[in-house]
């Protein structure tokens, strides 16, 4: 059975466990950061006493990490797999600029399910992976400090253009002030940081999702390893035996969010654990679909920028990654190419009819699935994966652009509409009602430019605009050229509706009256032009820029930070704003929040940067277009729609 030891080394002796829980609060980084609420009171019990001993002990619970070559890919049962084992080395930490990875964890053994660790320590200069597999034990040794020496001859300087703004000095102190250390390592960053905010829920959290901003910014900025931690103690949560009611959700999905728990258990020791959230906890109890997507998309970038891609090489990262691939590709009795999930199970985690097959999440898994497409290893046991990952990706591109895709022309086809078609060559495949167009749309689409739609189901179309998918949509090049700069245009003519006073909506137009009630189960808090519902999210706005870059409309990206760089600072760097301008706070917003902070230093890099942001978008696949998803079934079925849709859509 393979297996994975790591061996790491730190000065503080610490005992590291991952846990299943959540209960209390990280410490951040900086010593002299402000610390979150109910953690304040014991701020300067940790910046004094930090010489004391420190316990960080790794424990894990379900499916171990690493599996055999019959079972790469595929989940193995608890029943079997339940008790696992490691032993771990801390390593020694000289200065915050030089962090030890936590690598993946142990061999299993069929027993209980709980698990403990040892530290041990003398062993500072090599990060240690075993792969055991039988009597052959292969070390994969990874120097530390060769790995960082190589990576600073890559560092990006996006400040080689200009000064820093007094607006930009104050968004860095406070994005620092953000950072969240765990066994002396920073891993991320907490949602919000607000000293004002008496009950921080669990804004004191790490948010896989609300860290892709911050770590875009750290990237940017040169500081590599708070990424890399992050992606790798992502990593260890991964595939823990997480229940809601007895139920576990299935082996590969990323956690939420994560939170560092420190205890005391001694006079002068205390431990720390990482406590994930994988829905159990959240508003709804629904696990999050686009966790692991993020984390795809965030290790190519981590490779684009750094230009080290050793970390993708490693085995433990390979074994994730077609984890998460694994569960997204899995069989269902679902007929479309688009990946079919729940409400709330994305940025948008209330209830907002969004439920089926949501923009937001296919324009991710797309853009998941061409990261994974460059990053896998190809070998004999992935080559049937890679040709999935393909086969899916063709399908995906032709089914989003065919059938999302709205401007006036085919707004008046769907207005034509015959329903209740029984055949294959039948127009309306999706029995669409023309009486579903909403009445607003007649007046607000323009002459030029479109967008693609919020949602596709079977006599179902939302025709709500929804911004990150359709921006993501653009990074991706799930849009044909055409549409890309179609969408931008849209959003030119309508600027006003869709960016106001504050970009960006969220989505336009709100609900209100009775589609409120009925939709979002009369929500408090996504009453009509607020947060979910027609709020304005300055955290959209590093997307909005890397999209405008990409179709070279710089101007409108210049816009909207203009728009931002006035405002946040003064209003306290809130998560959103409310009403149709976004013209006020938002009404439960927090104050300080670090995807807000992030978003705006980010975007502000990218536009000094244009050849470093380049590396983060894609351009059309022609290869992708040559495959029909229809030639490769065995049906022997000859009726294609993609051919007829070539002339109109693939260009």
């Amino acid at each position: 059975m393979n297996a994975i030891r790591h061996f790491s080394h730190c000065t503080m002796k610490p005992s590291c466990r991952l846990l299943g829980g959540c209960r209390t609060s990280s410490f951040f980084w900086d010593p002299r950061a402000k610390f979150p609420h109910n953690v304040a009171s014991n701020a300067s019990k940790y910046r004094l006493n930090f010489h004391r001993k420190n316990h960080c002990s790794l424990r894990t619970l379900g499916f171990p990490r690493i599996i055999n070559e019959a079972q790469k890919v595929k989940a193995l049962p608890s029943s079997n797999f339940c008790r696992l084992r490691l032993t771990s080395r801390s390593l020694s930490l000289t200065t915050n600029k030089r962090v030890a990875s936590l690598v993946a964890s142990a061999a299993p053994r069929a027993r209980e399910c709980s698990t403990f660790t040892e530290s041990r320590g003398n062993d500072n200069k090599f990060e240690t992976v075993y792969i055991q597999s039988g009597n052959n034990v292969k070390p994969i040794e990874e120097n530390i400090e060769h790995s960082e020496g190589g990576n600073e001859s890559k560092d990006v300087n996006s400040q080689s253009e200009g000064e820093e703004t007094d607006e930009e000095k104050e968004g860095w102190k406070l994005l620092r002030n953000a950072v969240v250390t765990y066994c002396g390592n920073p891993v991320g960053t907490v949602a919000a940081n607000d000293p004002g905010d008496t009950q921080p829920l669990n804004y004191d959290q790490v948010f896989l999702r609300d860290f892709v901003p911050s770590a875009l910014a750290f990237l940017l900025k040169g500081e590599h390893e708070i990424v890399k931690n992050f992606l790798i103690y992502n990593l260890q949560l991964q595939s823990w035996e997480k229940t809601v009611d007895c139920y576990s959700p299935g082996q590969g999905l990323m956690p939420a969010s994560f939170k560092v728990k420190t205890t005391p258990i001694e006079k002068d020791n205390y431990e720390e654990a990482l406590d994930p959230d994988f829905g159990e906890s959240a508003i709804g109890r629904v696990a999050p679909v686009d966790s692991g997507l993020w984390w795809i998309i965030l290790l190519r970038a981590y490779g684009k920028i750094t230009g080290d891609y050793s970390l993708q090489e490693r085995v433990d990262v390979q074994t994730g990654l077609k984890m998460i691939l694994n569960l997204c590709l899995t069989d269902g009795f679902d007929m479309f190419p688009s990946l079919l999930v729940t409400d709330v199970s994305c940025m948008i985690d209330r209830r907002m009819g969004i439920h089926g097959h949501p923009l937001e999440i296919q324009a991710l898994f797309y853009s998941a699935l061409r990261c994974a497409r460059e990053m896998v290893e190809v070998s004999d046991g992935s080559r049937t994966l890679v040709g999935v990952i393909n086969n899916r990706l063709s399908a995906l591109s032709f089914h989003i652009r065919e059938y999302y895709w709205l401007d006036k022309k085919r707004m008046n086809e769907i207005y034509r509409y015959k329903t209740e078609e029984y055949s294959t060559d039948a127009t309306n495949k999706f029995n669409i009602y023309p009486e579903q167009i909403p009445m607003w749309l007649m007046d607000w689409m323009p002459e030029h430019g479109g967008y693609l739609i919020g949602n596709l189901q079977p006599a179902h179309m939302d025709f709500r605009f929804f911004m990150l998918g359709n921006v993501w949509s653009i990074i991706s090049a799930l849009g044909t050229p055409k549409q890309n700069e179609a969408i931008l245009s849209l959003i030119e003519q309508k600027w006003d509706d869709l960016v106001g006073q504050m970009p960006l909506k969220i989505c336009y137009p709100a609900l209100e009256s009775e589609d409120w009630r009925v939709v979002t189960g009369s929500d408090p808090k996504n009453t009509p032009w607020s947060y979910h519902n027609g709020g304005s999210w300055p955290t959209l706005l590093w997307q909005f820029t890397l999209a405008c870059m990409k179709m070279g409309r710089v101007e409108l990206a210049e816009k909207a930070v203009d728009l931002v760089e006035k405002r946040l600072p003064i209003d306290g760097w809130p998560e959103y704003y409310d009403t149709r301008s976004g013209k006020f706070v938002g009404k439960q917003a927090r104050l300080y929040q670090t995807w807000t902070i992030a978003a705006f230093l980010a975007s502000k890099m990218l536009l000094k940067d244009p050849k470093t942001a380049s590396l983060l978008f894609w351009d059309e696949d022609f290869e992708l277009l040559e495959i029909c998803v229809c030639a490769l079934n065995k049906s022997g079925r000859k009726i294609c729609s993609r051919n007829t849709a070539k002339s109109h859509i693939l260009v």
